[in-house]
C-alpha cells in the first residue's frame, strides 16, 4: 500500500484536537512537503487545518498562504445524490477510470456527524478499497461537524492543500440531497447529481432547487434488469431540465446513465464534464465563477468567525445561560431573549 495513503481510521471519536506541539511541523516544512507532493505531509497539514486550537488556526492560515501559488490548477467536481444511490461505488469507478488515464485524484469524502455525540463513521476507505490503494489516489474522510450542507468545515482548505500537492482532479462527495447542498455548488466547478431509476415517480420528492443547481445528472445502477427503467428515467429528467431556464453560463445540463458495477457510462460522464470545462473556459467563465466563489467564501468565513468569537466570550455565555433559563419557564419570549443578547455590547 502506498505510504502516502496510509491515513485511515474506521471510526471517528471526539478526540481532543489539542495534539502536542511535538506532533506539529514547522510551517516551512508543511509548505515544502505539500508543494513537493509528499502525501504524508498533506495528511498532517489537513489535520492541522481541522484543529480548533487558536495556535493551530493561525499556523494553518500561514500554511495555506504559503501553498496558495500552487493551487487552482485542478478540476473540482462535487457529487451528491439520494440515499442508496451508490455515491461511493460510483466515485471509486470514476476515480479508477481517471487514475488509469494518468490523472491524480483526491477524494474528499464527507461523512455525517452525529448531532448527539459528534462522532462520524468515516468508512469511505472501506467502501473505496481499490481506489484507496491506487498510487495516484488520495482519500480523506472528514466529519461534517456542524457545517451546513453536509460539507466539512475545512473542505475548501483541504481542497487547496490537495491541489498544491499535485492532484489535478478533486472529487467532493457530500452527505445527501437537500436545499443546503448549495454549499457544495459554491466550491466546485462541476456539480453532478446522482439519481436512481425504478423508484416510483422519477421526479417525486426531487426539489426543483437541486436540479437547477446540477450541471449534470447521472442515473446510476443502469445494469441487468434495471436498464429499461434507467433509460426511461433519463428521458424524464432530460425533459424536466428543458423546462428550466438556461444557467447564466449558457450551459445546458445533460443526463446520462451508468453502472459502476459493469463500468459502463463512466467515460460518457467524464466526457460530459470535460465538455463543461471547455464551455466554461471560453470567455474566462470558469475564472469568473471561481473568483465569485472566493468572495463568497470570505463572507462565509467572516460570519463563522464572528459567531465563534461571540460564543467563546465568557460574558456572552453567562448571559445566554441566564436568558435560556427564563425562556424555559416562559418568563420572556425567545425573541426578546435573542434581542437582549444582540443588543448587549460584548468584545469580540
Amino acid at each position: 500500500m502506498d505510504r502516502g495513503n496510509s491515513y485511515y481510521c474506521t471510526c471517528y471519536f471526539r478526540v481532543d484536537m489539542a495534539t502536542t506541539k511535538r506532533n506539529r511541523l514547522p510551517t516551512s516544512e508543511y509548505i515544502s512537503g505539500v508543494t513537493s507532493g509528499d502525501v504524508l505531509t498533506l495528511s498532517r497539514a489537513i489535520t492541522l487545518i481541522e484543529s480548533t486550537l487558536p495556535a493551530d488556526r493561525k499556523m494553518s492560515q500561514e500554511v495555506l498562504n504559503g501553498v496558495l501559488p500552487n493551487t487552482g490548477k485542478s478540476l473540482r467536481i462535487g457529487i451528491t445524490g439520494v440515499p442508496g444511490v451508490g455515491k461511493s461505488t460510483f466515485i471509486e469507478a470514476l476515480g479508477l477510470h481517471l487514475c488509469k488515464h494518468g490523472h491524480k485524484v483526491a477524494v474528499l469524502a464527507v461523512d455525517p456527524s452525529s448531532q448527539r455525540s459528534g462522532g462520524s463513521i468515516l468508512g469511505d476507505k472501506t467502501r473505496m478499497e481499490e481506489l484507496s490503494h491506487h498510487k495516484n489516489a488520495f482519500i480523506r474522510p472528514s466529519p461534517t461537524g456542524n457545517s451546513l450542507g453536509g460539507v466539512a468545515n475545512k473542505t475548501r482548505e483541504t481542497m487547496l492543500l490537495c491541489e498544491a500537492t499535485g492532484f489535478d482532479i478533486i472529487l467532493i462527495e457530500t452527505v445527501g440531497v437537500g436545499q443546503s447542498e448549495v454549499a457544495v455548488k459554491g466550491m466546485v466547478d462541476f456539480f453532478l447529481l446522482l439519481m436512481l431509476a425504478g423508484a416510483g415517480d422519477e421526479l417525486q420528492g426531487i426539489k426543483k432547487g437541486i436540479m437547477e443547481m446540477a450541471d449534470g445528472i447521472a442515473i446510476t445502477k443502469a445494469d441487468t434488469e434495471n436498464i429499461k427503467a434507467s433509460k426511461k428515467a433519463r428521458l424524464a429528467y432530460q425533459n424536466a431540465l428543458h423546462l428550466f431556464p438556461p444557467s447564466d453560463t449558457g450551459w445546458y445540463p445533460k443526463v446520462v446513465t451508468c453502472s459502476a458495477l459493469e463500468n459502463t457510462g463512466i467515460e460518457e460522464i467524464w466526457q460530459m464534464i470535460k465538455s463543461y470545462e471547455e464551455h466554461m473556459t471560453k470567455d474566462n467563465k470558469l475564472i469568473g465563477q471561481r473568483q465569485q466563489q472566493n468572495v463568497n467564501w470570505m463572507y462565509e468565513t467572516i460570519n463563522a468567525e464572528l459567531r465563534n468569537q461571540f460564543y467563546e466570550n465568557p460574558k456572552a455565555m453567562e448571559m445566554i445561560k441566564e436568558l435560556e433559563r427564563k425562556v424555559k419557564i416562559a418568563e420572556i419570549t425567545p425573541q426578546t431573549a435573542a434581542q437582549l443578547i444582540l443588543n448587549s455590547k460584548f468584545e469580540v
